[in-house]
């Protein structure tokens, strides 16, 4: 047994004991329905007499443990569905799961002692006696409608971990305590990022300074991009549903679109209108039509077209998740038109491009490969191209059997590379892919003229790297823990006037920064100069200048450090400028070097 095979066991084993404790204590109304292992323990969906609060944690572990100590035999059964649905007669979700499991589907239930008995496939353990060294912690009770239906019961997801032995709860605990100080839903807000409101759930209002970083990232994009060649375009948020319909998007993705119906002939608003609009979800039809607006060569390719604009993807709202799950967000597309014998350099020059933009935040990656899904359009022939073309590359830069194979994961239109990068936490997150498209060229009936005069369909490369800004800048949040680079930084400089007689000195000094592109702040009211340096130490600023009669006499500064308790005094504004500005420049510099 591997390690994993074993943690699943162990985890989901434990789901089991969990179940039977909330029995004990709520009494056998009880409705229990799935509780599978995950990640870092497992969880239980119920729906009970009481709603479950922190307070209850400790009684419902406590109760854990005094079943393990019980040494319990499990015991697995196979019964035919007639059985299980007499089992389960009074369990209202264990007889839908048991209803709509296939006829030929063997049905095996787990006795755990002769008092509990659960619906599942197992594994299990034999004996409750293999968890006594187990080390959990209720992790968290959440809503959870059944099914993720939420016209159907909302009921209450009790999460644990569960660990192998309390050193490694211990260690879990310690990093998920340092994921929480890190919560950009958290940090955000507090350091004036960004906010929601309840009138535009999953749309993220950008507040001054996370704009500001929003419109750092973007130029820095742009700054790599022209190096590369790329040329950007923009257009229409929302278009006809014709586009849609050619693009296949209005067959495979409709039910993730906010649409705006028209008016048919009997001047009823109707999605069957010919009228009806919908904000684009995607950009790729969008550069689809910018290529076909003219005659092309084979000379003009490889053509890369990005595109920064907004899309909107409907969500539900229980999926919504502060800048990692939005309903309109920013991403830093490009679709890039090629031919055959293109693919590969062109990709290549991608990952390149991947390399330099992660490194420059910290941030290490691998590569996946996502193949046809069973809802794919167009040729499987093509799809077949598609897979060997990626197959091919992903094998000559990480090496034959280096990398995952999610299988049927692609995108409905093609195959894809996703790139996972790595936090300081360690934690991964899918923010860049590269996908491998020939079904929307022909779909849009693209064609360019081949070197020997035949019309030849290109081959188009939807690729980003950042993902979506609002969920990588989220991500950056949390691995910063809000203390961005200084290059980064919202504001890179804060500045303090001991007294109010001090702020003409602090006007110079603001507008000296200014003229050199160094990004600050002043605060000119009659607070205590604690508070003021307090302010911007809580925003994370990289340096806080305290200006006083000394500083202002010799055309000085004095800095405070972030993270540092020292003041360094009496530094020329002079060299303190040429040093923010070298600092910025080594930023540029990156970019000559790529």
């Amino acid at each position: 047994m591997t390690k994993e095979e074993y943690l699943d066991r162990y985890r989901h084993s434990l789901s089991h004991i969990m179940a039977k404790a909330v029995i004990e204590i709520y009494g056998k109304e009880v409705q229990y329905a799935i509780g599978p292992q995950i990640a870092d323990g497992c969880y239980y969906d119920f729906l009970l007499p009481k709603t479950v609060t922190e307070d209850d944690f400790k009684l419902i572990e406590d109760k854990m443990k005094e079943i393990i100590r019980r040494r319990e035999e499990w015991t697995r059964k196979e019964l035919s569905r007639d059985e299980a649905l007499s089992l389960f007669h009074d369990q209202k979700f264990k007889t839908e799961l048991i209803r709509d499991l296939p006829e030929d589907e063997v049905i095996s239930v787990y006795y755990t002692g002769n008092d509990f008995v659960d619906l599942c496939r197992g594994p299990h353990v034999e004996n409750s006696q293999e968890l006594m060294n187990a080390a959990f912690q209720i992790k968290s009770v959440s809503g959870a409608y059944w099914r993720g239906d939420e016209k159907r019961d909302q009921l209450q997801r009790i999460y644990l971990y569960a660990f192998p032995d309390q050193k490694q709860l211990k260690e879990h605990l310690k990093l998920v305590k340092e994921a929480m100080e890190r919560d950009h839903k958290k940090l955000g807000p507090q350091l004036d990022l960004f906010m929601f409101t309840e009138t535009s759930q999953g749309m993220p209002y950008w507040l001054p300074r996370g704009w500001k970083i929003f419109n750092l990232l973007l130029s820095y994009w742009r700054d790599i991009h022209d190096i590369h060649g790329y040329q950007e375009i923009s257009a229409p948020v929302i278009n006809n549903k014709k586009l849609w319909l050619i693009s296949g998007h209005w067959a495979h993705y409709v039910d993730n679109m906010f649409i705006i119906p028209g008016k048919d002939g009997d001047d009823v608003w109707s999605v069957e209108a010919d009228d009806t609009m919908a904000a684009k979800p995607m950009n790729c039809p969008n550069a689809m039509m910018v290529f076909k607006r003219k005659v092309r060569s084979y000379r003009d390719l490889p053509l890369r077209f990005s595109e920064t604009d907004l899309v909107h993807r409907k969500e539900r709202t229980g999926q919504l998740n502060g800048l990692f799950r939005v309903q309109m967000f920013r991403q830093d597309d490009d679709h890039t038109f090629v031919t055959e014998n293109q693919i590969e350099e062109e990709i290549d020059d991608i990952l390149s491009i991947a390399d330099l933009l992660y490194s420059t935040f910290g941030l290490t990656y691998r590569a996946e490969l996502s193949t046809r899904p069973e809802d794919f359009m167009g040729d499987i022939s093509l799809w077949n191209d598609a897979e060997n073309a990626l197959r091919r590359i992903m094998d000559k830069k990480y090496g034959s059997g280096n990398y995952e194979i999610n299988e049927g994961d692609g995108a409905f239109y093609g195959p894809k590379i996703d790139l996972l990068i790595k936090d300081a936490l360690g934690r991964e997150w899918q923010c860049g892919t590269i996908q491998l498209d020939f079904q929307l060229p022909r779909n849009f009936d693209l064609k360019y003229t081949a070197a020997d005069g035949s019309e030849k369909t290109p081959v188009v490369l939807h690729r980003a790297l950042y993902g979506s800004f609002e969920r990588f800048i989220g991500i950056l949040i949390e691995h910063f823990k809000g203390a961005f680079p200084f290059w980064l930084s919202p504001c890179q400089v804060g500045i303090v006037p001991i007294r109010t007689e001090h702020n003409e000195y602090a006007k110079k000094i603001s507008n000296k920064l200014t003229a050199y592109h160094i990004r600050s702040e002043a605060d000119y009211s009659d607070n205590n100069m604690k508070e003021k340096i307090k302010r911007f130490k809580n925003m994370k600023d990289p340096y806080v200048l305290i200006l006083g009669d000394k500083e202002a006499e010799e055309n000085t500064v004095s800095i405070n450090i972030r993270g540092s308790n020292k003041q360094i005094n009496n530094i020329p504004i002079d060299k303190f400028v040429e040093m923010c500005m070298r600092m910025n420049q080594e930023h540029s510099l990156e970019l000559l070097d790529s």
